[in-house]
């Protein structure tokens, strides 16, 4: 079996991405170990506190938010981090040649109830001259992503990684602490009968996608002519790994209920990085009215809806939408 670090060194063209990965891996057996242990390590519950998003932080996403900003600040080819926990960029290294963004803990309201959480990053090359203390240095198109993964901490804890030539999927060797190849060039099936979407929020949709939904949901019987099974975890890395291993789609859709919030996930610690890999896994990513790695970004914690996994299943969404 290849390790992490041999496929790294024949895959990925720039050693700087390859000590950037190594890095995070560190930081994420870090809080493998921590989610294991869960309450014997006092990780559970809520950090009485709340982070920029509005949203209620959990204990271990500000212990997983400091193991990945501690290691990746000692790394030299990093400028500047950014994170969803925190309100602004951090600049670390003024000779480093790209900039991290992470989203320490996805799914982090499952972590009470013993459900798969991960960590989603992104990687971005630093404009020259920039200033990665500011967020103008982060604000680049998901096309510009340089490389994107997520680890899934579940009954096993694995990589799933992008340097733009197809998705590799890795497991975490506990007795070793290695990661090795178990996938490679991992493709999403294009037809799918498999959807994911809270349904509660179904009244705040546009009707665009009410119409879709309330037409899949009649089956066979519909104008779809298929019946589709429903799943829902809470948690969108959890969501694309079911997407990547056997098809699907994943929907957080346009919602009216607050224009600042027209979606709940963040462009650039979730809706960039979950793009790349999924569009070099040959599905297809959209707002369901653009690619979601063509939006230029406004802000490091900008929302977007999301409709990304089988290809022929989103461009039925985007049809509906045009």
């Amino acid at each position: 079996m290849q390790r992490l670090r041999t496929f790294l060194d024949q895959h990925c063209d720039n050693l700087a991405v390859t000590e950037i990965i190594d890095g995070l891996m560190v930081a994420c057996k870090d809080i493998t170990h921590q989610l294991h242990l869960g309450s014997l390590a006092g990780i559970l519950g809520s950090a009485e506190q709340e982070n920029v998003q509005g949203e209620c932080q959990k204990k271990l996403d500000v212990i997983s938010n400091d193991l990945i900003k501690d290691t990746l600040a000692k790394i030299p080819a990093v400028q500047g981090i950014a994170s969803e926990e925190e309100d602004d960029p951090v600049a670390c290294n003024k000779d480093g040649e790209y900039l991290v963004l992470f989203d320490p803990l996805d799914g982090s309201s499952n972590i009470d109830v013993n459900v798969t959480v991960g960590t989603i990053f992104s990687i971005l090359k630093a404009a020259p001259g920039s200033d990665a203390g500011e967020q103008e240095a982060y604000l680049q198109a998901g096309t510009e992503q340089v490389a994107a993964g997520y680890v899934l901490y579940g009954p096993s804890t694995l990589l799933v990684l992008t340097v733009g030539k197809g998705v590799f999927s890795f497991t975490l060797d506990p007795r070793d602490g290695e990661f090795f190849l178990q996938r490679e060039n991992i493709q999403i099936p294009a037809e799918t009968q498999e959807f994911a979407i809270n349904m509660s929020n179904q009244r705040f949709w546009l009707p665009e996608m009410q119409n879709y939904v309330a037409d899949l949901l009649q089956g066979e019987e519909g104008p779809l002519g298929k019946r589709y099974n429903m799943r829902w975890i809470a948690s969108m890395v959890a969501e694309i790994h079911r997407i990547l291993t056997r098809g699907g789609i994943f929907m957080y859709p346009y919602d009216k209920r607050d224009p600042k919030k027209p979606g709940k996930l963040r462009l650039m610690y979730e809706g960039n990085p979950m793009s790349m890999l999924v569009e070099q896994a040959g599905g297809k990513a959209s707002t369901a009215f653009e690619d979601i790695m063509n939006v230029k970004p406004e802000g490091i914690h900008q929302r977007v809806s999301v409709v990304m996994g089988s290809a022929s299943e989103v461009d039925t969404v985007v049809k509906y939408h045009s």
